[in-house]
């Protein structure tokens, strides 16, 4: 207490400016209009960017939730998608219940953990079997493009076996004449960018920029967009060929997947299993 007092009596001179300082301001504002107006202006331009630059701020910090929220209402949207697409248009259909009327739903996942320099590669998500989530459900990506499939679950957290992984095989076809094909990526050249299709009879017409889709056939829904055709006439010594395409999702930047539940896939798969081995 008695440094302070030291303090302030060898820096009164200091203090008593301030105050008087203070005080002659107050009366300069309280009794000038002008000079009042342009205070209020001033501190309020002060004021207003300060705010503008902590609503800056809390947009930033928000962005994760926001993109969560993007992801989970455009999975809502692509499911109805899909469900229009699965709809006869030869007949009038009328659905009332569309939970239980439509065989697929979508469920927004975010990418944890991702790599797409292996010969193996594998995809992590937030979501697991809590969500609904089991093994072999197919997966696709919010823009263009497949994904893989679900390879392990756990509670919370579920492990994707990517496209870019050489035990992965999708089927496909071409948009434009509906020739089958399998979806296959590697055949020597790593690139995440491009992937193969086989088994293409020799004798189908097809051409650069010619768009592969999926098939239906499997776990995938129908027309989705694969890619397109960047090469043609890669022969396999057969009665076969195969294509080269470039791939429309890129998984360098995959930051939200969408699950597809299909809800005849259990009864599927339960029914196939039923089959002799020949």
């Amino acid at each position: 207490m008695r440094n302070l007092w030291i303090f302030i009596s060898r820096y009164n001179a200091f203090f008593f400016f301030i105050i008087f300082f203070g005080i002659g301001i107050y009366l300069t504002l309280k009794n000038n209009s002008y000079q009042q107006s342009i205070t209020i202006n001033s501190t309020n331009e002060v004021v207003g960017s300060a705010y503008e630059r902590l609503n800056v701020l809390k947009h930033y910090l928000n962005l994760g939730q926001v993109n969560d929220s993007l992801a989970i209402e455009n999975a809502r949207l692509k499911t109805e998608i899909l469900a229009l697409q699965n709809i006869d248009s030869n007949q009038t259909v009328k659905v009332k219940d569309t939970i239980n009327q439509q065989q697929y739903t979508l469920l927004a996942a975010k990418v944890i953990k991702n790599s797409i320099s292996l010969r193996n590669n594998y995809i992590t998500i937030n979501r697991g079997s809590t969500d609904g989530i089991v093994k072999d459900m197919a997966v696709i990506s919010p823009q263009k493009g497949v994904v893989g499939f679900v390879q392990e679950v756990s509670e919370h957290l579920a492990i994707i076996r990517s496209l870019l992984n050489k035990n992965t095989a999708i089927s496909v076809f071409i948009k434009k004449n509906n020739a089958f094909g399998s979806l296959v990526w590697g055949d020597g050249n790593f690139d995440y960018q491009k992937a193969y299709v086989k088994e293409i009879p020799n004798h189908i017409k097809v051409k650069v920029g010619d768009t592969i889709i999926t098939s239906g056939v499997g776990s995938f829904p129908g027309g989705i967009e694969v890619g397109k055709i960047t090469k043609t006439g890669i022969s396999t010594g057969d009665s076969f060929m195969t294509l080269e395409i470039s791939l429309f999702n890129n998984f360098s930047t995959l930051q939200y997947v969408y699950v597809v539940k299909d809800r005849l896939g259990a009864e599927q798969k339960n029914l196939e299993s039923k089959l002799p081995n020949e």
